[in-house]
């Protein structure tokens, strides 16, 4: 039996060409139906966890973890937002370029954060930026 080696883009090919547009669209695809199937999850257990607790402790350990549980799911709605935005920037071609200066963002970092949007250079530039008024 012929053991299928797992595609993964190199630097030798053709930056963005057919083949990693679809290697990137189904990772972001995956990772989008993971974070689905987990909130389906979350919602399932707030409502299992929908019930009065008569001890103080317990209704408030339950609040307490039910606070975070939403949180986490917010900060998932804002990841599909983004991995909705990269899969439309692969649609239409603008995809693993950077939103700054338009130079190609490094396959390493986009198959390590498939939502990037700006390339390692200019990520560091807008974080320092970031920093400096922040610290004002």
């Amino acid at each position: 039996m012929e053991v299928v080696q797992e595609y993964r883009p190199t630097e030798a090919e053709t930056f963005m060409n057919e083949r990693q547009r679809e290697y990137f669209r189904d990772k972001l695809l995956r990772w989008k139906d993971e974070i689905l199937q987990e909130s389906k999850e979350t919602l399932e257990h707030l409502q299992d966890e929908n019930q009065n607790h008569p001890d103080l402790v317990d209704r408030a350990s339950s609040e307490t973890d039910r606070a975070i549980e939403l949180r986490a799911r917010d900060r998932q709605r804002k990841l599909i937002a983004k991995i909705d935005a990269a899969l439309k920037r692969i649609d239409d071609g603008s995809y693993g370029y950077c939103e700054e200066t338009g130079e190609p963002i490094s396959l390493k970092r986009l198959d390590a954060r498939p939502i990037a949007t700006l390339s390692v250079e200019a990520q560091e530039r807008h974080e320092r930026r970031e920093r400096v008024y922040r610290d004002e």
